[in-house]
């Protein structure tokens, strides 16, 4: 059937997850799989990567949904529970939740269910997000042990917000903040998001918690994912479906805002916003069509695509025409979109057919 695919390669995230390993080898891994796993798939990705050490997604509704299909491994929600239900699953499913404010506290202080969860103590270091202020974490941390329903509190942890700029000294005044009450609290901490993990080693303490970078693309600043030794997980492809000789002056798509310089031939690719392709992608956004770059021209339409074919006057319908994926990052196309991977990622849509191989892709 004619229409986009997102391949997803099972063994690049198994490749980047060892990536990760190796740039912290003397943490374990929580790996990151919130948000349907980036847009790949929750359950898929968690099962590819069964040699994390724990998983981590924002919401206890993701926890669910992992224990469901069978998924045993510790699972810490990030953004922790918010009424009584909540509680009531986590303890029922061992999730275990993040604590970041008061009001927390006050519902498991409500929770009559002695030793039933675990929990984990955010404090916001200078993301002013989430988390406790770093005044008050040695006594929210005390609470949290003396409250009845609290089996355990495994660890400290904060989120770094401009890591991925390794210029910017926004991290080391949060390691600052943060370091001496690990110390004081004598706890197991975790503090790295993926550009911690590659950018800032003196981050990396006991538990790291990638997340873009196992889905192969870069997390830091003008990052080059290829030479970080990440691979691209998802390759977004589709096909040409029509190519029209077009007269020089033609105009091209809604509002013709392109038109052809010369008579010339262009292609119809079956893809569109409709499918999570950027609509505001400009002209002269790449794709890769037969494995080589050629020109998107006019507006990304819902359903269709148009490109400038004169430099594959050959090209005709069935041919393959790659999005994203092997010798087109995600973080260029994200880059000309002016956005990041992980939107691009997480907003391909349901009506695109997601296909799982062990092995990559050729251009």
């Amino acid at each position: 059937m004619i229409g986009p695919r997102a391949i997803i390669d099972l063994s690049a995230l198994r490749h980047n997850l060892a990536c990760a390993r190796r740039a912290a080898p003397g943490a374990r891994v929580m790996a990151v799989i919130k948000s349907n796993g980036y847009g790949h798939g929750m359950l898929r990705v968690a099962r590819a990567l069964e040699e994390a050490d724990a998983f981590a997604v924002a919401r206890v509704a993701e926890g669910v949904q992992l224990r469901r299909a069978g998924i045993d491994k510790r699972v810490v929600v990030l953004e922790g529970g918010f009424d009584p239900g909540d509680l009531e699953v986590a303890a029922a499913l061992d999730l275990e939740l993040t604590i970041h404010h008061t009001g927390q506290l006050d519902l498991l202080a409500a929770f009559n269910r002695p030793d039933a969860l675990i929990c984990w103590l955010k404090v916001d270091t200078g993301m002013h997000r989430l988390g406790v202020a770093p005044e008050h974490a040695v006594e929210f941390w005390r609470r949290l042990l003396g409250t009845p329903c609290v089996g355990a509190v495994a660890g400290l942890m904060t989120h770094l917000a401009n890591a991925d700029d390794l210029s910017d000294d926004t991290t080391r005044a949060q390691l600052k903040r943060f370091l001496p009450l690990a110390r004081e609290l004598g706890t197991q901490s975790s503090i790295c998001n993926s550009a911690g993990v590659l950018g800032w080693p003196e981050a990396h303490s006991d538990w790291i918690r990638p997340g873009i970078m196992l889905y192969g693309a870069s997390p830091l600043v003008n990052g080059d994912a290829t030479g970080e030794g990440l691979r691209p997980v998802m390759h977004f492809e589709t096909t040409l479906i029509a190519v029209n000789h077009c007269r020089a002056g033609d105009p091209v798509g809604y509002g013709g805002t392109w038109r052809c310089p010369e008579a010339m031939p262009l292609g119809v690719a079956a893809v569109g916003y409709g499918d999570g392709y950027p609509r505001h992608l400009p002209s002269g956004t790449p794709v890769l069509l037969n494995g080589q770059r050629v020109p998107l021209v006019g507006r990304v339409s819902m359903d269709m695509i148009t490109l400038d074919l004169r430099s594959q006057p050959q090209a005709g319908p069935g041919d393959p025409v790659r999005l994203w994926g092997e010798r087109l990052p995600v973080d260029e196309i994200a880059a000309r979109a002016g956005t990041i991977a992980y939107e691009l990622t997480c907003g391909v849509t349901q009506r695109v057919e997601f296909v799982e191989v062990e092995g990559g892709r050729d251009g």
